[in-house]
């Protein structure tokens, strides 16, 4: 191993510097802040737990982008956290035992073993919130209005929204009787978006006629707002969750538009994306020159079942380091140049930081100066001590 290599980070790890790192923590306390507007409480999950508690019930999706370790004083397995959202299930079901709706949110680093390919990286930093106890459509808008307001606060200009819904597939697969392996192969067909594929599937898969054509129309029910009465015709004969699912959809983009008009919609009714855990509606939301979603989230419904309370649930998460970039962080150069030591000078700067100045003191021999500092203005003597003054710019005559 060279020098050089020593000092290499494993692939998807990632340092901070500055100045996005102070992008980042404004970013977080902002964000915080917006969701106690909200009446949303924040809870810090534990880094590692135990595995059978980590990855029980949505938790299972995880096991291969967990990291396992040895806990030294138990000798038991566990896992450090890839997914907050199933250790807040845990923490409504089993640590807290609230009555009624309970809003909560987090900001939280988490660790994966493999790359998340919607949300990259393999050191995430997950801020997000979820909402407990309320089966409603209300509770769904909520949680897509904060989401498009969490992207405005980071300063996301072009919003597009994907709107789904995971019900439509799971009622047509209960109506086909389809089996474990038939399901599965349509499903398979459905995640390449070919229709060939799709048609083929369903061909071996679904016996009656009249369902099997509803799951060819799948994969074309995607655009905007007039696929959901494309899909009215389409599944006309369908089993009554669907229309019902159809309905929700609606209501969704109605709540959208009035309060974010400015946001483009988008329905995929084929996406099944966390199909294993969603429940209902689902969405990701996308920026022009972004690969990846920067919010995602959705209904999923009796996730706190494994542990002991069935509960309704919807929320949201975000990636903060891919948040951050959205606007990056420019120095401000709004500090204060202080000179090493004059008399006076330690109150005076004392009084300048607790009125929330950035102030930063030269120290004895440092060749470095306020340009490298970023300040823009500087102390000087006063004949009552010290003043603040504009440092001269570079483009200045001598």
């Amino acid at each position: 191993m060279t020098i050089a290599d020593r000092w290499l980070l494993p692939d998807g790890m990632d340092e901070v510097l500055p100045p996005q790192a102070s992008r980042m923590e404004e970013l977080r306390r902002a964000l915080l802040d917006l969701y106690h507007g909200w009446g949303y409480d924040q809870v810090m999950p534990p880094p590692v737990e135990f595995l059978d508690s980590l990855l029980t019930g949505t938790g299972t999706e995880l096991d291969l982008q967990t990291f396992k370790l040895t806990d030294q004083m138990t000798g038991r397995m566990m896992g450090a956290s890839a997914d907050v959202t199933p250790q807040v299930a845990r923490m409504d079901a089993h640590s807290l035992k609230r009555q009624g709706p309970v809003r909560l949110c987090y900001c939280a680093n988490v660790l994966r073993a493999k790359a998340d390919q919607y949300q990259g990286g393999r050191s995430p930093v997950q801020v997000g919130l979820e909402l407990f106890g309320h089966a409603g459509l209300e509770a769904d808008l909520e949680i897509l209005r904060l989401a498009l307001t969490s992207l405005s606060v980071a300063g996301a200009g072009e919003v597009h929204l994907a709107l789904g819904h995971i019900g439509i597939y799971r009622s047509l697969v209960e109506a086909a009787e389809l089996s474990s392996e038939q399901e599965r192969a349509v499903f398979e067909a459905l995640e390449l978006k070919s229709p060939g594929a799709l048609s083929s599937r369903v061909e071996e898969c679904v016996a009656d006629p009249v369902l099997a054509e509803m799951f060819r129309a799948l994969v074309a029910l995607h655009g905007g707002p007039e696929v959901l009465d494309e899909a009215r015709e389409a599944f006309a004969e369908a089993p009554q969750a669907v229309g019902a699912a159809l309905d929700q959809l609606r209501a969704l983009h109605r709540g959208v538009t009035a309060e974010h008009p400015e946001v483009e919609l988008y329905f995929d009714l084929a996406e099944l994306r966390g199909y294993q855990y969603h429940t209902g509606m689902m969405f990701s939301a996308y920026v022009p020159g972004y690969g990846q979603a920067l919010a995602k989230g959705g209904r999923y419904d009796d996730t706190g079942r494994a542990f002991g309370r069935a509960r309704p649930a919807t929320g949201f998460s975000l990636e903060l380091k891919l948040l951050a970039t959205l606007t990056p962080k420019e120095s401000r150069g709004d500090g204060i140049w202080a000179p090493a030591e004059g008399e006076g000078l330690a109150e005076t700067v004392k009084d300048l930081r607790q009125r929330g100045e950035r102030v930063v003191q030269a120290l004895p021999g440092q060749r470095t100066g306020p340009d490298q500092h970023h300040c823009q203005r500087h102390l000087v003597p006063a004949d009552d001590g010290w003043r603040v003054e504009a440092l001269p710019s570079s483009d200045d005559p001598a």
